[in-house]
C-alpha cells in the first residue's frame, strides 16, 4: 500500500496530517501547554491548523494567533464562518474579526462551517472577493453532502472551492461511498474532522486498534490516523492541547499498514456499499 503523506490544497503541497482546535483555549489544558503543542506539531511538520470562529466563541482563534504570532509563515492557517455570517453585509467583517483574533492579515484557507440556506452563489462571489482583496488565499466548505457540492460546482465560481471538510474516521465511512471519490475527481481536497471518533468514541479502546498499534509500536490515535490518510486527497485534522499526543500524532505520517492489517482493522467496520446520509458533529 501506497503512503501518500502529502496532498495539494490550491497549489500547496502539505502533509496529511494537521490540527484541529475545537476546544483549544477553553481551559481544557494550560494555555502555555495548548501553544507549546501547537509549536511542536510545527516543528514536526504539522503545518495546517485548522480553527473557526465558532470555537469556543473566538477563544480557540486568540490562542492560536498567540501560539503563531511569530510563526505565520510556518503555518497553513484554515478558519471558517458561520453560515449565518455568510452573507453580503457580514462575511468581510466575520473574517476581519478572525484576522483580528489570529494576528495576521489573511488566511491561507476559510471555509463555510455549514450550508444553512445559504444562497452559495453569493457565498462563493463574497469568497472570491475576499481572494480579491487579498484576506484569504483560497476557499472551500465544511460539511456539504454529495449533492450540495454539486450544486455548489452548479455556481459560477463554484469550482474554485478547494476543501470539504467532513466528518471522517475508521467507524464513520460513509463519505468513502460516493462523495470522497467524486471531489478527488473535481480535485477537491477532503478534510478529515473527527479522525480518531469524536465525542463518545470507543475507536481509541478497541482491541484490535490496541493490539494493532502495539504491533507497529505507535499509539492506537497514530494507528487510526494512519488509517484514515492511507488514500491520497484526504487532510486528518485530530485535535490535541497536549505535546505528547501531538509528537504520538504525528507518527502517522510515517506509517504505512500493510493490506493485511488494514483488512483487519476494517472487519468490524465495513465499507459502504449504498449511499449514506452525510455525519456531522
Amino acid at each position: 500500500m501506497t503512503h501518500h503523506a502529502t496532498l495539494q490544497i490550491a497549489g500547496h503541497t502539505l502533509p496529511s496530517l494537521g490540527m484541529g482546535s475545537w476546544r483549544l483555549g477553553q481551559g481544557r489544558y494550560s494555555e502555555q501547554q495548548e501553544i507549546f503543542a501547537l509549536h511542536r506539531g510545527l516543528d514536526l511538520g504539522l503545518r495546517v491548523i485548522d480553527t473557526a470562529e465558532m470555537y469556543g466563541d473566538g477563544k480557540s482563534e486568540t490562542l492560536i494567533g498567540k501560539a503563531i504570532e511569530d510563526r505565520r509563515d510556518q503555518t497553513y492557517l484554515v478558519s471558517k464562518v458561520y453560515p449565518w455570517n455568510a452573507t453580503g453585509g457580514q462575511l468581510e467583517a466575520s473574517l476581519d474579526a478572525s484576522l483580528r483574533r489570529l494576528r495576521t492579515d489573511n488566511l491561507d484557507l476559510y471555509l463555510l462551517h455549514w450550508q444553512s440556506g445559504n444562497d452559495l452563489q453569493e457565498v462563493v462571489t463574497l469568497m472570491e472577493a475576499m481572494k480579491q482583496k487579498g484576506k484569504i488565499n483560497a476557499w472551500g466548505v465544511s460539511n456539504f453532502d454529495l449533492p450540495a457540492m454539486q450544486s455548489l460546482l452548479q455556481v459560477d465560481g463554484g469550482k474554485h472551492c478547494a476543501v470539504n471538510q467532513v466528518f471522517y474516521n475508521l467507524a464513520g465511512r460513509g463519505i468513502e461511498y460516493d462523495l470522497a471519490p467524486w471531489c478527488a475527481e473535481h480535485d477537491i481536497t477532503t478534510m478529515a474532522y473527527c479522525p480518531l471518533g469524536g465525542a463518545g468514541s470507543h475507536l481509541l479502546e478497541l482491541e484490535e486498534v490496541k493490539t494493532l498499534a502495539a504491533h507497529y509500536q505507535v499509539t492506537p490515535a497514530a494507528l487510526l490516523l494512519a488509517w484514515v490518510i492511507r488514500q491520497n486527497k484526504i487532510l486528518a485534522i485530530p485535535e490535541s492541547g497536549c505535546v505528547q499526543h501531538v509528537e504520538d500524532n504525528a507518527r502517522a505520517l510515517q506509517l504505512e499498514i500493510s493490506e493485511q492489517d488494514c483488512a483487519q482493522l476494517t472487519r468490524y467496520y465495513p465499507a459502504p456499499e449504498s449511499a449514506e446520509p452525510l455525519e456531522i458533529r
